[in-house]
């Protein structure tokens, strides 16, 4: 028999952003189905700030490694560490971290649901949302969901976004690729148990970077670039033989678009609104997306709580609002870094030099964990600011 309840949302895609809209808008009453395609694991370093530990509840044991530094490597091989003063970035393996989210979004009374999304169509005024069952025969007829609001929540190459948001089909990425291996041996590779690596080399990537993050019993090893030439897998090999990782097991391979920047819109202005990776809410740059996309799943089910309540269309367009007042400024400086300072294996040698400053360092840090920009000390950034032209002019050595 097809399924005639009309739920009050029905969020499509499982991963972080929309596992935390569910799980947030079944916390407050609201009936919900967490559509997701399984067996998807998106490459992803796993890093998460205090910020996002905090915020999100997420519990110590869903940790893999507590990172203590970052070392940045130079195109000339140099390197420099920048170590965390009080505190600690955490590491999660995604293949259990979102899994763990979609659970606790199904204890919150979420109905999970497993199939691949299709197309959305609208009968008297509820949306009907078109999905391919786990398993079932190409040829069988597609089950439908429905809902008085529609959360895509479906990656990158949001097929929500596409059909259903103006602009949702223009979205720019970079394509990221990583290997899973196995941790050597203590004292064996280029590795350490409590840091990040991160290599800013042009044979490595043409415009984004590479890098070895700890996950306890596993490294995660991948590089990103937008230049459609350019083979991840051969850069991934190649680090790893440089690296003294070519010998370690192989866990799994993954690859998927990675977005640049946030999309115009989010939402159709009456009963579709997009969150997370759907969105583009990851950061240039650093290419970080797992505390913007949980962010972007709360704040869609902000506004969707608001819609519901309103039946206001409007409403839907309060999500990417509050997001760029938080963080728009954020994304727009670290856009500029990413375009200037990774455009030469030049510019990456004096950025990698800057990165020894150690006003440079603390800011850094202190933005990054508490994900806001940090203004109460304007003379470390004026000296910051000096020391940058210092290094663009070439009058500082690398």
């Amino acid at each position: 028999m097809a399924d005639t309840t009309v739920y009050d949302v029905v969020v499509v895609g499982g991963g972080p952003s929309g596992a935390t809209a569910a799980n947030d808008l079944a916390l407050a009453g609201r009936s919900v189905a967490l559509l997701d395609r399984a067996g998807r694991i998106k490459p992803c370093g796993g890093a998460i700030p205090p910020r996002a530990i905090r915020d999100f509840r997420i519990p110590d044991s869903l940790l893999v490694a507590k990172i203590a530094a970052a070392r940045m490597i130079s195109p000339k091989g140099n390197r420099v560490d920048m170590p965390i003063d009080n505190g600690f970035v955490g590491m999660v393996d995604r293949e259990h971290f979102d899994e763990w989210l979609r659970e606790r979004a199904a204890v919150s009374g979420a109905q999970r649901v497993t199939g691949t999304y299709e197309h959305i169509t609208r009968e008297q005024g509820v949306v009907l949302v078109h999905y391919r069952p786990k398993g079932a025969a190409s040829d069988a007829p597609m089950a439908v969901l429905r809902a008085r609001l529609v959360i895509g929540a479906d990656g990158a190459r949001s097929q929500v976004a596409a059909q259903e948001v103006p602009g949702g089909e223009n979205v720019k990425c970079v394509f990221a690729y990583h290997e899973i291996v196995r941790t050597p041996e203590r004292g064996q590779g280029d590795v350490a148990a409590d840091r990040c690596d991160v290599y800013y080399q042009g044979w490595l990537s043409p415009d984004f970077y590479a890098w070895i993050f700890p996950h306890g019993g596993t490294l995660s090893i991948g590089t990103g670039s937008a230049h459609k030439g350019f083979s991840l897998r051969t850069a991934v090999r190649d680090l790893r033989a440089a690296t003294g990782l070519d010998r370690s097991v192989t866990v799994r391979r993954e690859g998927a678009p990675i977005p640049m920047k946030p999309l115009k819109k989010w939402d159709n202005g009456k009963d579709v609104l997009l969150a997370g990776d759907a969105a583009g809410v990851v950061a240039p740059a650093s290419g970080e997306g797992i505390y913007y996309a949980m962010l972007g799943g709360r704040l869609a089910a902000d506004a969707g709580e608001t819609f519901l309540a309103t039946r206001d269309g409007l409403a839907l367009a309060q999500a990417r609002r509050r997001f760029m007042k938080a963080h728009g400024r954020v994304f727009w400086i670290l856009g500029i870094m990413q375009y200037f300072w990774y455009g030469s294996d030049r510019r990456r040698e004096k950025f990698v030099s800057i990165c020894k400053d150690k006003d440079v360092q603390r800011l850094t840090w202190e933005s990054y964990m508490n994900k806001e920009l940090v203004r109460k000390d304007p003379v470390a950034h004026v000296r910051i600011f000096f020391k940058d032209l210092a290094h663009l002019f070439g009058f500082a050595s690398t």
